[in-house]
């Protein structure tokens, strides 16, 4: 079992920066993700990291948003910046070592999700 905890949302306007963190029990995990999800849409994958650090994009957040990690602290990572007020939406971490291929949309099913952390970018 895998536990996942985001923090680091919160408001800021459009162009700014936020960094929001994921303190998971272990990244001993082939595959975490980051999701986000605006109301009254669907869920959307925006990337993902493996175990060696390769990293995969949505392109709506390729060049903006940067995934990473710490192993020392159990920790991932999603760097936010240029934001613009589409950005607005909860965010969540995931955490799969079941998928075929850690790429940012290919799952199906993902065992471990956190409880979200909210953004607002206002304009």
């Amino acid at each position: 079992q895998v536990q996942l905890v985001e923090s680091g949302g919160g408001s800021v306007q459009a162009g700014g920066s936020l960094r929001l963190s994921c303190a998971a029990s272990t990244l001993d995990i082939y595959c975490m993700y980051w999701f986000r999800q605006a109301p009254g849409k669907g869920r959307e994958a925006l990337a993902a990291i493996n175990n060696w650090g390769r990293t995969s994009y949505a392109d709506s957040v390729k060049g903006r948003f940067t995934i990473s990690k710490d192993s020392n602290e159990n920790t991932l990572y999603l760097q936010m910046s240029s934001l613009k007020p589409d950005d607005t939406a909860m965010y969540y971490c995931a955490a799969d070592s079941k998928v075929e291929r850690c790429y940012y949309n290919e799952y199906d099913t993902l065992s471990y999700w956190g409880q979200g952390t909210q953004v607002t970018v206002s304009s």
